[in-house]
């Protein structure tokens, strides 16, 4: 074990939580042990399991930072066009779900029935919501619809992408062009939307 340094309550938690979110990346989810987070963060186990009682507490403050760091990364730019917002941030989600395959697919399958992370999760989409809500700018009787729309795609977003991670069976730029489509095809069927003008096609991730 190294040498433990003495931090603050607050720098401690975030040194664990830095520990186990390279953990969490760099493995699946059954295989990260406490007893390793505790020797890589150099504490003892008891220090540990006083800020996280579990994996599963340890995972969810994991997974609840990196959903805010996504959406503060995806935030809306008056500057930006709408288009270029939606690919930008489509392409940091799926940069994240690429780079922490395996903490994306704990979330999404192995802890799908967690609470605490369905409770992540749909903040999550709650934020994406309300951006794409306020890209599309619907008339207030187009609102129920657009709502519905973008809810159901940002499922089918989550949906594709972790399929995606599971069997890479066609390139990240494919990915994107199709989660894009899908978006602006569904939002095209609501009468009288301005319609979103479309995206330039990502750039190809290397190896992909």
């Amino acid at each position: 074990m190294t040498t433990r340094r003495r931090l603050s309550p607050d720098d401690r938690r975030a040194q664990l939580r830095g520990v186990g979110a390279a953990l969490f990346a760099a493995k699946p989810y059954e295989d990260v042990l406490m007893e390793e987070v505790a020797e890589r963060a150099g504490v003892s186990r008891a220090l540990l399991y006083r800020y996280f009682p579990g994996k599963r507490e340890l995972f969810t403050a994991v997974y609840r930072e990196a959903s805010d760091r996504l959406l503060s990364s995806t935030a809306l730019d008056p500057d930006v066009p709408a288009s270029a917002w939606l690919r930008t941030g489509l392409d940091t989600h799926i940069d994240y779900f690429a780079a922490n395959r395996n903490t994306v697919l704990a979330a999404n399958r192995t802890l799908a029935g967690d609470p605490v992370v369905q409770a992540i999760i749909d903040d999550e989409l709650s934020g994406l919501r309300a951006h794409l809500l306020t890209v599309t700018a619907p008339a207030q009787e187009q609102y129920a619809m657009v709502s519905a729309v973008v809810t159901s795609w940002l499922v089918f977003v989550r949906t594709l992408c972790v399929d995606w991670l599971l069997d890479g069976a066609y390139s990240r730029t494919a990915l994107a062009d199709i989660c894009i489509g899908a978006l602006t095809g569904a939002l095209a069927t609501v009468p009288g939307l301005r319609p979103l003008p479309p995206a330039a096609s990502g750039t190809p991730a290397p190896g992909r």
